[in-house]
């Protein structure tokens, strides 16, 4: 083979591409979804069969894609969501790259239909490895579907590395539960093989989303968190001590709406439960995180789950001893034999359901907590003194060198 330099193929860079933004179907899956989110979206149907490698399909009733735009929008780095390099510092959006749609129709066969408020008819167009195979009129409502098939069909290394589809669906499942509780003004449906795995009803509280994914015996045992720092606020639930978990799966962090995950900050949230739950296990959060953006660098890696932070230091001890202040008010709440609320009037589900039909249940359950917040002494809105400043840049620095 020659040295000689080349300029590839768009088909070649596409499927390059792919291997950093389509890892696997959750991949897929996470990349429609928010872009559903960021076509001002407030619900989403999620249908996949053999844990997404067969099939995906991603309805929306969101803005719609003109028919003139689509073919662009299958062009890599074609987007609508950033015009210079400057808006990469101020992204508002969940993507902006313009590598999805290429991408994933570099390794499977794609068809979207969608239709704006001003079209008369929706749009049908079918992609066969990138190559656009027909283009025809539908009947849909405003909105956009997307189906994804045979993934990887022509990257027989790529499908090799794949887990069973169970264990594909599990990931897919994990995906739309983040996003979920990213998007509370969201309703979500997803459906597996037929079975409907997760709904949620869009009424932009946390809570009832919480209720809605983990259930009862989680949603009665977390603490709200709402406090603000000259760096970031923070708002969210964190589980009491005694509702600790085998594992790290009910652990959700978001920064600016985008889940992520950031080693550091989980620790600082770990750290403030060290001496109130057992070694081998963890706690529950699910904790949002706004920074400003300028502080914040989403351009690390295309899955966009990696970000950097340039305060990192400040945030880790602040974040800790907010999370520590409310623990401790919690505790000797419950040293002062405050009567924690009752929950016996709930039917007790099965553990193996994984799908909880809680409407009917939803609005007695935030009444309840509602009427017994004055008891719970719940976190308020709280201001993180500045002498702690040194403090969190030495907590931070203790914990670099461990």
């Amino acid at each position: 083979m020659s040295g000689k330099i080349i300029i590839l193929d768009e088909f070649t860079a596409n499927q390059i591409a792919a291997g950093e933004v389509v890892e696997r179907p959750a991949s897929v899956l996470k990349e429609l979804i928010e872009n559903s989110i960021d076509a001002n979206s407030d619900r989403i149907d999620i249908e996949i069969k053999n844990g997404g490698i067969g099939y995906i399909k991603v309805s929306d009733n969101g803005n719609g894609i003109e028919k003139d735009d689509i073919p662009m929008a299958f062009e890599r780095h074609g987007t609508s969501k950033i015009r210079q390099i400057s808006d990469i510092y101020n992204i508002s959006t969940m993507g902006f790259r313009g590598e999805a749609l290429p991408s994933i129709a570099s390794v499977s066969n794609v068809s979207i239909t969608t239709k704006t408020k001003e079209q008369d008819f929706a749009v049908k167009v079918v992609y066969e490895a990138l190559e656009q195979k027909s283009m025809s009129k539908s009947a849909r409502a405003q909105g956009t579907t997307i189906e994804v098939k045979n993934l990887f069909f022509n990257t027989p290394a790529r499908y090799k590395f794949l887990k069973g589809d169970k264990q594909e669906a599990r990931y897919c499942t994990d995906i739309v539960l983040r996003l979920a509780l990213a998007n509370t003004h969201v309703a979500f449906s997803m459906t597996s093989n037929g079975q409907e795995v997760i709904r949620t009803n869009g009424d932009n509280f946390l809570l009832n989303c919480i209720y809605g994914i983990y259930g009862r015996d989680i949603a009665k045992d977390i603490i709200e968190i709402n406090a603000e720092t000259d760096d970031f606020s923070v708002s969210g639930y964190i589980g009491r001590p005694f509702a600790s978990r085998g594992n790290r799966q009910h652990q959700s962090l978001f920064i600016n709406n985008r889940y992520v995950k950031y080693p550091e900050l989980n620790a600082s949230i770990e750290r403030a439960y060290e001496t109130r739950i057992m070694k081998g296990r963890f706690p529950f959060y699910v904790l949002k995180l706004n920074i400003p953006s300028q502080n914040v660098d989403v351009n690390v890696h295309p899955s966009k789950i990696e970000v950097k932070i340039s305060n990192i230091s400040e945030i880790f001890g602040k974040l800790n001893y907010i999370l520590k202040e409310s623990l401790d008010k919690e505790q000797k709440a419950m040293e002062s034999s405050v009567i924690r609320p009752s929950y016996t009037k709930y039917k007790e589900q099965e553990e193996s359901k994984t799908i909880l039909d809680f409407n009917n249940q939803l609005s007695a359950f935030s009444k309840e907590i509602q009427e017994n917040k004055a008891e719970e002494n719940e976190v308020k809105e709280s201001k993180v003194e500045e002498n702690t400043v040194q403090e969190s840049i030495t907590d931070y620095q203790n914990y670099k060198k461990e």
